[in-house]
């Protein structure tokens, strides 16, 4: 993270729990104003807005955010309209849905809610977003990619993402779904890119002096190129398995952080 921001990012790994403790969510309530918070739902991810959107509006109205409000931004005209800017602008959160990463970015992407967004998120407001939405969040996001595989060459298909996480890689629903080896590749094709993987039912808050903190009931994992001596990653052929030597790897479960200048694992409590 390079930017000067006053606002945080909660990054959630999918399948995040709705209807028992809700700590994640409740979370989120918490940290944008509580019965005060203004929380929009973004559904642009999801090809079914209304339906998705509804379950969060009660969802987040029930855990105390009685102003929430589905944005439905489903095309460029929408994202480009000014009343859909102005809402953004007065939200104290922002709340992307699940989906498909691909829309996020190619209906926001250089659009009035875009610049609305960036600009909130600039001046403090939070930012959320589950599966597809946290995908989203960094400069360099994945889009496609094999699940349950080792790490191979030319298998992980990259896209650039929102960027209002820089310097890093997320991958969600990462041990539920078997996804290291796919993080392992972006991260030695880019060492200096930071792998986050997120599990289900568990995220990362990212504060504005780019230290992270885990909340919910599984684990991250963090993979540090920067150590890497050497890999097969340029010379390799297409689909053939990786060589990377001394990657650093951190499993972080809820109580431990992160600070992604230094580089360095934080024990909180």
């Amino acid at each position: 993270m390079t930017q000067e921001v006053k606002g945080s990012l909660i990054i959630i790994g999918g399948a995040e729990d709705k209807y028992g403790e809700s700590k994640i969510l409740k979370h989120i309530v918490n940290v944008t104003g509580g019965k005060e918070a203004r929380l929009v739902v973004l559904t642009t991810a999801t090809e079914k807005p209304e339906s998705v959107g509804s379950e969060y509006k009660k969802i987040f109205e029930k855990l105390g955010a009685k102003q929430t409000e589905i944005l439905n931004v489903n095309t460029r005209d929408d994202a480009n309209n000014e009343d859909n800017a102005e809402k953004i602008r007065n939200s104290t959160g922002i709340f992307f849905t699940g989906g498909d990463q691909l829309r996020i970015t190619s209906i926001l992407g250089g659009t009035k809610v875009y610049a609305a967004m960036q600009a909130a998120y600039n001046e403090g407001t939070v930012i959320a977003g589950t599966s597809a939405g946290a995908s989203a969040m960094s400069n360099n996001m994945i889009v496609d990619g094999n699940s349950y595989d080792s790490a191979r060459k030319c298998t992980l298909k990259m896209a650039p993402g929102l960027g209002l996480l820089q310097d890093a890689i997320i991958d969600q629903h990462f041990a539920q779904r078997g996804r290291i080896g796919r993080l392992l590749c972006g991260v030695a094709e880019n060492p200096y890119m930071l792998g986050i993987g997120i599990d289900e039912d568990t995220a990362i808050q990212v504060h504005p002096d780019a230290h992270f903190e885990v909340i919910g009931t599984n684990a991250v994992t963090v993979i540090d190129g920067t150590s890497i001596i050497s890999s097969n990653v340029s010379e390799s052929k297409p689909d053939e398995i990786l060589a990377i030597n001394n990657v650093t790897v951190h499993i972080l479960p809820e109580g431990y952080g992160f600070d992604m200048k230094s580089r360095k694992v934080m024990r909180l409590h």
